[in-house]
């Protein structure tokens, strides 16, 4: 292809210019957290030679769907392309791999080659978004990041093209952890089992952010591990983007597609969709009756010890193991607010390890119960983000490394850092219990359900 863009894969995008030139996030071999996920769609050879002859790569934050180390050892002579994330991990590790690392300045374009450049926006959940200009036109690849701050920046440069192309993740939201049980043992209902019309929400956002075409992005995965293969009823399959799409200002392309700008033509590559056979979690080093050694033990309450803000905010943390159970107390003599997550031993020791906690949250195998009303029955906004993205990525522990990773940030944009902050503790979580509520009194596919998901957008434009 003389000059455009193709996306195959999970959250792969390969530009082109007189030849490959910058491919995104490649997963093209291997499994993702914990064997947990695999590939909904196999990679056509042509898409998987035009990844190899890329000079550039960017990955986009250290989640294995987007950072698979199978996928990049057959680019090791390739750049990798970073955003500038405070802790600077991935950029550390991926070096100490023997990988060549550039770290792109936030919000500064850098080129490519004579037609491609690219601009990074890194945010304090150390995801990232990444502007791509092809040719006079604009891609916005906004993966998992959401708006945490940037969406105003984006919009803006949005509107300096007369052509542009958002590619985001969308779906019912089975990457969410939603392997959640009550206190008695009963699986809660994940808010994916709402099934709320994908293409209602991808509308909204593509009015919201002012894109002229919408690519279904990074969320093309299946399970296969036995003890999480029974998330699959929540996946979202490619005719599940299109239902209840309406705009008048946007229009939906396929998720796999060869767009060349040379005669603006638009193809979609039909990739052979993977059968899948549940796959014993033993496949994968886990067997659910391995009990914890004892120094495992130790190591397993150091990493969470060191994470001091668990302190202030609950009384435990509960671990099963193998029938065994582990605790840490944060505060003996008030003890009711916490935390019991059962999981095997060979991934939980791993996810400890090598800091990656997350992973083994989203495989969504591992079972959370929450005690007390901690997080009114969520890991959000004070153990996932602290524990995941702050601690494990950004290398922020103490007290003291937290006010500097979020004065890091901040002082980046701080009209966007209030505005996020605006967002996560004012309008989304009305948006959530709104949701909630009117979930448990009314079909998703209601009059007033609706106007409860509109009054949210149109809040997040005002934001905006």
């Amino acid at each position: 292809m003389e000059l455009g863009f193709e996306t195959i894969g999970n959250a792969t995008l390969i530009c082109h210019d007189n030849g490959p030139v910058l491919v995104t996030d490649p997963w093209t071999d291997g499994d993702a957290y914990f064997g947990s996920w695999t590939l909904s769609h196999e990679i056509p050879e042509e898409q998987r030679q035009s990844i190899l002859d890329c000079p550039y790569v960017w990955l986009s934050h250290g989640h294995p769907d987007h950072l698979s180390m199978a996928s990049l050892e057959k680019l090791r002579e390739r750049t990798l392309l970073l955003p500038n994330h405070v802790g600077g991990r991935i950029r550390d590790d991926l070096r100490e791999a023997g990988f060549k690392v550039q770290v792109l300045q936030d919000r500064e374009w850098t080129r490519l080659s004579p037609r491609i450049r690219v601009l990074c926006i890194p945010d304090v959940n150390q995801d990232a978004v990444l502007l791509v200009e092809v040719g006079g036109r604009l891609i916005v690849n906004l993966n998992d990041s959401g708006d945490r701050g940037q969406g105003r920046f984006v919009r803006r440069v949005i509107k300096e093209y007369s052509e542009t192309y958002l590619l985001a993740l969308s779906g019912y939201g089975d990457a969410d952890m939603m392997n959640f049980f009550t206190e008695d043992g009963r699986r809660i209902l994940p808010y994916a089992a709402a099934k709320t019309p994908v293409g209602q929400t991808i509308a909204r956002m593509a009015e919201t952010y002012g894109a002229r075409y919408f690519v279904p992005f990074s969320s093309m995965h299946k399970y296969q591990r036995s003890d999480s293969v029974w998330c699959s009823e929540y996946t979202t399959t490619l005719p599940d983007y299109a239902r209840g799409f309406a705009s008048n200002s946007c229009e939906m392309l396929p998720a796999f597609l060869r767009h060349d700008f040379t005669n603006d033509s638009s193809v979609s590559i039909n990739p052979k969709e993977r059968a899948i056979k549940p796959v014993d979690s033993r496949e994968f080093g886990d067997d659910w009756s391995e009990r914890l050694e004892a120094d495992e033990v130790k190591e397993l309450e150091q990493y969470f010890r060191a994470v001091e803000h668990l302190g202030t905010v609950m009384d435990f943390l509960r671990f099963r193991v193998g029938g065994q159970e582990h605790v840490i107390e944060f505060n003996k003599r008030r003890f009711h607010k916490g935390i019991t997550f059962e999981a095997p031993r060979n991934s939980l020791m791993t996810a400890v390890k090598y800091q990656v906690f997350d992973d083994l949250l989203i495989g969504n195998f591992m079972k959370t119960t929450v005690h007390g009303g901690f997080g009114k029955g969520s890991l959000y906004p004070d153990f996932s983000p602290f524990v995941a993205k702050y601690a494990d990525n950004g290398k922020a522990r103490t007290e003291a490394e937290l006010r500097n990773y979020f004065n890091e940030y901040r002082s980046r944009d701080m009209v966007g850092y209030l505005r996020h902050q605006l967002d996560a503790h004012c309008v989304r979580p009305l948006q959530i219990q709104s949701a909630e509520l009117l979930r448990a009194l009314l079909p998703p596919g209601s009059n007033t359900f609706r106007m409860a998901k509109e009054t949210y957008w149109k809040m997040r434009r005002a934001i905006l």
